[in-house]
């Protein structure tokens, strides 16, 4: 008889009260229990045609395929009948039942030896008996199954689909005659590899799954976190074995446990190591290993790792120990060049760069809520903007999608003047960037001007005079708007200098310095979708875009 193959387990889509708990106390939706999943992928890989072993004894049912040769030829496949016996044309029948399979072509060669000389021959198994036993107790799905004759418990178990929720997987009993034959805990196979319990199984034995031991779980940085089946017996180290130890970033000297018994009291208990991890376990315990790294740590004990360019002896790397400042950090470098611009020290930190990100996002949002409110907000008699809404929509979308292009740039703005000689003594952290540029000579012009470019710097020239070097203003500029990046990353703006009765360009007669750039953003109320947001330039810019970032804009 030909068996189907195994069917792959389907497992309980409803998750037991304990895992339930287990998930909502630790933050992790996607715990479960152990040995579920590895389960399923050993039904997965299950050998529908292993190859006989010599141990494998013969029964009823089984069929053999007998080949001869020699004296004479022949081919046939035989069943053993219900008397145990085969029965070859010409020779007779042949006891083969209880024999091993292994022995099996002496014994036929022997019987037919008495018959025939000069012949030789092989034998092999055709296909499987069928064997009938029962699966009971808590398993999904309980009752009589077949499997072949060379299948174990565990396959048997996994043809009937596994334990179920409330099923144990540390007490399986195979069960023959009466009598226990062999107890099966499917934890020294999925954890230590070992199937010496596994026995293959017979006619009408009994496949017992015992109710779910003691229940505990251990989260956080261990390298499988799971719920677990526990014995009375074993330990958070034995718990701590089976998660397979601690993870590479975890904190070993302490566990802490979270017992249902302390609920109402002290709810969670730490435990230092060794002594957390000799514990004896509770049913419904939650066992929790920390991560060492997560924590940020005080800068003033840890070295630094900064890096250095620009105008100093040796740009580069360097290591600095706790409490180092970017003055430390410029002599570690061999100190300034004579080129160097102090004034315009560029100073980037990662953790700078994150806040300005977080909160560049949240601005970009708000500036994309206000757009659609204008939209929504809009008057039904402007003939005007009804005609233009399709290109404002457009033209919408394209400086949305440029905005969330361009990227913070984690500057600091250091408080200096062009006439500073020392940087401020500011501690360092890893991964900042101190950029120290050369002296510059020139003065930039850019955004709504008829020739945007860099010009020599002047100390005798205004912002209006490189606004006239630059063509002036085109007619879609906003001059009441114009603001200026100083070299030291700071914003000077005419909205700032401008009052109630005061238009135009407040900065126009304001002495520039080296390395200033002037922006002339456009009218933005010109276009209806930007009505009110004239000054969104140069917010953006305080976030930390830079000056690349404000060109890249087109401003």
């Amino acid at each position: 008889m030909q068996l189907a193959p195994v069917a792959t387990v389907q497992r309980s889509a409803k998750p037991g009260e304990f895992e339930d708990y287990v998930r909502a106390q630790s933050g992790m939706p996607d715990l479960r229990r152990f040995g579920v999943d590895l389960m399923s992928g050993l039904a997965d890989a299950t050998d529908y045609n292993p190859l006989v072993p010599p141990t494998y004894v013969l029964r009823a049912g089984d069929t053999l395929v007998l080949t001869m040769w020699g004296a004479v030829d022949a081919e046939m496949r035989l069943q053993v009948d219900r008397t145990g016996r085969i029965v070859i044309p010409r020779v007779g029948p042949v006891m083969v039942s209880g024999v091993q399979y292994g022995d099996l072509q002496n014994v036929i060669k022997g019987r037919v030896g008495q018959v025939f000389k000069n012949f030789d021959l092989s034998v092999s198994l055709g296909e499987l008996r069928g064997v009938r036993l029962y699966v009971t107790g808590f398993v999904e799905r309980p009752g009589a199954i077949v499997v072949n004759s060379l299948s174990t418990a565990v396959q048997a178990l996994l043809r009937a689909g596994g334990p179920s929720v409330a099923g144990s997987f540390r007490n399986i009993q195979l069960k023959r005659a009466g009598a226990t034959v062999a107890n099966i805990d499917l934890y020294d196979m999925l954890l230590k590899g070992d199937r010496s319990s596994d026995q293959l199984v017979q006619a009408d034995d009994v496949l017992f799954v015992g109710a779910v031991g003691d229940q505990v779980a251990i989260v956080g940085s261990v390298n499988r976190p799971a719920i677990y089946e526990v014995r009375k017996d074993e330990t958070a180290e034995d718990l701590l074995r089976m998660a397979g130890g601690y993870s590479a970033v975890a904190d070993t000297s302490r566990l802490t446990f979270e017992r249902i018994e302390d609920r109402a009291t002290i709810r969670i208990t730490q435990v230092e190591q060794p002594a957390a991890g000799s514990m004896l376990l509770a049913k419904g315990d939650i066992v929790r290993a920390f991560n060492a790294v997560e924590a940020t740590q005080p800068i003033l004990r840890q070295n630094t790792r900064v890096r250095v360019e620009g105008e100093v002896a040796r740009p580069g790397e360097y290591i600095l120990p706790p409490a180092s400042s970017i003055t430390d950090a410029i002599q570690a470098a061999g100190g300034l060049t004579p080129s160097a611009f102090l004034y315009g020290t560029e100073f980037n930190r990662e953790t700078v760069r994150a806040t300005q990100q977080r909160n560049y996002d949240r601005a970009l949002r708000d500036f994309e809520l206000q757009l659609t409110r204008n939209d929504a907000t809009a008057g039904a008699n402007r003939a005007v903007e009804q005609t233009n809404a399709g290109a404002n929509r457009t033209s919408r979308q394209d400086l949305l999608e440029q905005l969330r292009a361009v990227r913070p740039s984690g500057r600091v703005v250091l408080q200096l003047t062009p006439q500073s000689k020392t940087l401020p003594d500011l501690a360092l952290e890893s991964g900042d960037r101190v950029y120290v540029p050369p002296i510059p000579s020139t003065v930039g012009v850019f955004g709504s001007v008829f020739s945007t470019g860099s010009y020599l710097y002047s100390s005798s020239r205004t912002v209006d005079d490189y606004l006239r070097l630059a063509g002036g203003p085109t007619r879609n500029a906003d001059d009441s708007s114009v603001f200026i990046v100083r070299a030291n990353g700071s914003v000077v703006s005419s909205l700032q200098q401008s009052g109630f009765f005061s238009r135009g360009n407040q900065i126009s007669s304001m002495p520039t310095e080296p390395g200033d750039t002037i922006f002339v953003p456009d009218d933005l109320s010109r276009t209806t979708f930007l009505q009110g947001l004239k000054d969104w330039s140069q917010v953006f810019y305080q976030f930390g875009l830079g000056i690349a970032g404000i060109k890249a804009l087109g401003l």
